[in-house]
């Protein structure tokens, strides 16, 4: 491991946010609730991360309680963060989950500070903060809690349905916040979904999260995300995906093809070899050496198809447009008991 055998005081400015210092390893651990994964528990500096104002996010700050994903959704964008702690973006991001076990202390003091200026923050940017990892430590919900009661608007965007679990807590800090939340699922094919994006929670079992979501009081947003090119990008198959988030009560829908950064395509075009070989010229023909954005041409040609039907199931968001894969965003999606908060840009998982 990259942070082994550190000195005490040994600095490393190229770690990710919170692991700069070696010396805030606790432990590692594995469990057999947890089969197959090591949780890597540390002990952050910062909670709160400034997001570069030449990002063009609709929000300053984001907090990633966990790093590594058992989502293991293979075109994940943040699969080659892990390569920052001499990890792999294949098997080790889906199984070595950091974990910043004092990331609600932290973020309290910050929050605490004069020259907090109560700007949104966004959870759900990189990796999953309702992965599975969540449900052994449970940071989310002092996060709610110290960002509401602090006077901090906050978005979550997740493929988790754990999120259930802190539906009170979410609605009764709605009461003090606004609170945005984004539910991602790209996949309505059962065979497909098990196979691409193996750690998650079922397509219905998030179609009924959102369904939870919205009769508690939310506007739910979901991300159709990514459209893979000829696996999910016909007229039938976009017509079934639009037709489940409608009768789930979501309220709009944002699409975006499929992006394939250098860290995520090998892995990508790994399992497109094994699960169908017959597309894999026509994805390096889409993605040909170290293009990571579908051309402009097939986007294009996406949006013509996917517009229309996105108007005539009735979700389109307020400013509905296909999300720049440099800046996937949406409109807010809102709750029904407090203002608008801008949206997280999507994992791209």
């Amino acid at each position: 491991m990259r942070w082994q055998g550190q000195t005490l005081n040994d600095v490393d400015a190229d770690a990710l946010p919170g692991l700069e210092n070696r010396s805030g390893i606790v432990r590692s651990v594995t469990t057999p609730k947890f089969a197959g994964m090591t949780f890597h528990e540390v002990l952050a500096k910062s909670a709160l991360n400034a997001v570069p104002g030449a990002s063009r996010m609709p929000f300053s700050w984001t907090i990633n309680p966990y790093r590594g994903c058992s989502h293991a959704c293979l075109y994940c964008f943040a699969r080659g963060t892990h390569e920052y702690l001499a990890l792999d973006g294949g098997a080790d991001f889906d199984s070595q989950i950091v974990v910043k076990t004092n990331v609600v202390e932290v973020l309290e003091r910050e929050l605490r500070r004069g020259s907090w200026k109560h700007e949104p923050v966004a959870l759900g940017t990189n990796t999953d903060p309702y992965q599975r990892a969540e449900g052994r430590y449970r940071l989310m919900p002092g996060i709610i809690r110290a960002l509401a009661d602090s006077g901090t608007p906050m978005s979550i965007l997740t493929k988790g349905t754990l999120i259930r679990r802190d539906l009170p807590l979410l609605t009764a800090a709605a009461q003090q916040v606004s609170i945005d939340v984004q539910m991602s699922i790209a996949m309505y094919d059962d065979e497909l979904q098990k196979s691409v994006e193996p750690g998650t929670p079922s397509t219905q079992a998030r179609l009924d999260t959102v369904r939870a979501l919205t009769d508690a009081g939310f506007r739910v947003g979901v991300f159709l995300m990514p459209v893979l090119p000829h696996l999910t990008d016909s007229i039938d198959a976009i017509d079934v995906a639009l037709q489940r988030i409608r009768d789930s009560g979501a309220d709009h829908v944002v699409y975006g093809a499929l992006h394939l950064r250098a860290g995520v395509k090998p892995w990508f075009l790994q399992w497109l070899e094994a699960y169908r070989p017959d597309l894999v010229s026509s994805y390096r023909a889409l993605y040909p050496g170290a293009a990571s954005e579908a051309p402009q041409g097939y986007r294009q040609w996406l949006a013509k198809r996917m517009r229309p039907m996105i108007r005539m199931y009735g979700l389109e968001a307020q400013r509905s447009r296909e999300a720049p894969a440099s800046r996937r965003l949406t409109g807010a999606a809102r709750s029904t008991s407090a203002p608008a908060a801008p949206a997280p840009a999507p994992m791209l998982f």
